[in-house]
């Protein structure tokens, strides 16, 4: 009958106008279909999968501020008597320690005061010498009202201002002694000195007395800024019993550096300002670090992080396990009958390459981290690699010794 109705086709030219894909449907009709293939059809082969099961377990919470990082002791260099600098004794940008010569002063006029200064003092102890060999001649006399009342007490009258003016002298040779020693500036601090303000031949007085200023390098500040927002969720979440906060505050400090690599030595915060600043909705924090390689520089812009909270019976799941749809951020899961099945999620936070979910999860739930993105709900999957649950990690260093010892016995 097909045959028939081609030869048809080919004598009537109205038929010629019919779709090929007609002529097929109608040949199917006839014939049992257009090009149909006598194998069997196979069955789809279910989509590979990798899972990971799910763990509930405290995570620690390290939130990230950006700070910058201050000299816990900048001291101003200042000359402290008036006089013509001579020379500069330091490599300006340079390490100098404690007690190092910075600047040398003209000591010519400090050496002749303190020469003046010794002469009066030696004028003035002759002084007292006579005054006092007079008082000593006269108050034997003066038992035996051989003289009057009055030279005695002029004698000692004579006596004690000789003395008093002895104090005086040697007051002056201290003064002009510390004046000369002055002319020597030297390092308060250990740290990094900064150029010199001032070109040697230059006079110094009050008025232009700064001449550097030397940064104490360790320990380093970092301060930073903590939203309000973030303080007011994060005090919300203890008060729930979402979040444990360390005891008393006592956060570890941990900072990043600018290429993105961790600074090695750990610090603690040590300052949080009482009230919240009116301009910018925050209130200042400080932590303090050892910087003992001098590293860190004061003015760097650096990241901070905060160890020692603790999101209570909490779940971590890989980045790549979560799916961010329109309708919000999804998973799946393979169930008993291992079939795929959707779960909407709530997000917490972002630590590392993982995501930390407050809701949608449950523990014991087999979650798919590698192939999801071709599933459907209520398909069946084949799972070829089960990864290993996410363990929360115990950083030694960070972590106080009881919260160490805590998390382990976990």
């Amino acid at each position: 009958m097909t045959i028939a109705l081609l030869y048809r086709v080919a004598a009537e030219p109205k038929l010629i106008r019919m779709p090929l894909a007609a002529v097929c449907v109608v040949g199917s009709l006839m014939a049992g279909g257009c090009g149909r293939s006598n194998e069997p059809s196979t069955p789809s082969t279910a989509p590979e999968v990798s899972v990971q099961p799910v763990v509930v377990q405290d995570v620690p919470i390290v939130p990230e501020f950006v700070g910058q990082t201050e000299s816990s002791r900048q001291v101003e260099i200042r000359a402290r008597v008036s006089g013509f600098l001579e020379k500069r004794e330091y490599r300006e940008g340079s390490m100098v320690k404690e007690g190092q010569p910075l600047f040398q002063l003209d000591r010519k006029p400090f050496e002749a005061q303190l020469q003046v200064a010794k002469a009066q003092l030696a004028q003035e102890e002759a002084r007292l010498v006579t005054a006092e060999a007079n008082r000593k001649r006269i108050e034997p006399l003066a038992e035996k009202n051989a003289v009057s009342q009055k030279d005695r007490d002029d004698a000692i009258g004579n006596y004690r201002a000789a003395a008093a003016g002895v104090e005086a002298a040697k007051a002056s040779v201290i003064t002009a002694e510390l004046n000369l020693s002055y002319t020597s500036i030297r390092s308060p601090v250990s740290g990094l000195a900064s150029f010199a303000k001032v070109a040697e031949g230059t006079y110094l007085d009050p008025q232009n007395s700064l001449l550097t200023y030397v940064a104490a390098l360790s320990p380093m500040r970092v301060n930073f800024s903590i939203s309000e927002n973030q303080q007011l969720n994060f005090s919300d979440m203890v008060k729930k019993g979402v979040v444990r906060a360390p005891k008393e505050g006592d956060f570890r400090v941990e900072v990043v550096l600018a290429d993105g690599s961790r600074f090695e030595e750990t610090g603690r915060l040590t300052f949080t300002d009482a009230s919240f600043s009116q301009e910018t909705g925050t209130f200042l924090a400080r932590a303090e670090l050892p910087n003992t390689k001098g590293t860190l520089r004061p003015g760097q812009f650096v990241r901070v992080r905060l160890h020692g909270a603790y999101r209570l019976n909490g779940i971590i799941v890989p980045q790549r396990a979560v799916l961010q749809t329109a309708q919000g951020n999804l998973a799946f899961v393979v169930d008993a009958a291992g079939k795929a099945q959707v779960r909407p999620l709530q997000l917490a936070s972002m630590q590392g390459d993982n995501w930390v979910v407050s809701a949608g999860l449950k523990a014991g739930d087999k979650l798919v981290v590698d192939g999801g993105m071709k599933l459907r709900p209520d398909v069946p999957v084949k799972i070829v690699k089960t990864l290993e649950a996410y363990k929360a990690d115990v950083d030694p260093v960070l972590m106080p010794q009881a919260e160490q010892s805590a998390a382990v016995a976990k």
